[in-house]
């Protein structure tokens, strides 16, 4: 019984990946034809109407800047970083078996770091969400 995979090594010239490129190619020439032709062709009617933000039919009034507080970007960054820590958390679970006592360490040692930096955030107030009392 042969194998079904080829041991020969990796060609660029395979016709796979050859028809893969040319695939490509032609694509990214279809694509940049079209562009062409149509900023080629097309009406080009610039007015101070057209430039002007579309806000769902309402004229927009002053800057679309709105000032967050600094407590927004800390909870989307405490998340991140949580949510990130979870998903190497879990991807060990999925292979602690394999890992053995070694990943069972390591995991303890990724979720002391992980904690250590939890307190952290907790001692600089990084969780204090309420208005701040004047004293």
């Amino acid at each position: 019984m042969e194998p079904i995979l080829n041991s020969a090594p990796f060609s660029p010239w395979e016709p796979g990946i050859f028809a893969l490129f040319a695939y490509g190619a032609w694509v990214l020439v279809i694509v940049a034809v079209l562009l062409f032709i149509s900023s080629w062709l097309g009406e080009k009617k610039p007015s101070p109407e057209k430039g002007r933000a579309y806000e769902s039919g309402i004229i927009p009034t002053g800057t679309a800047r709105l000032r967050y507080p600094v407590s927004f970007y800390l909870v989307a960054i405490f998340f991140l970083i949580f949510d990130v820590e979870g998903a190497y958390i879990f991807s060990w679970a999925v292979a602690c078996r394999q890992l053995g006592w070694a990943g069972w360490f390591q995991i303890l040692f990724f979720i002391f770091v992980l904690i250590m930096g939890l307190v952290y955030i907790w001692r600089k107030g990084g969780l204090e969400w309420g208005p701040q009392a004047k004293s």
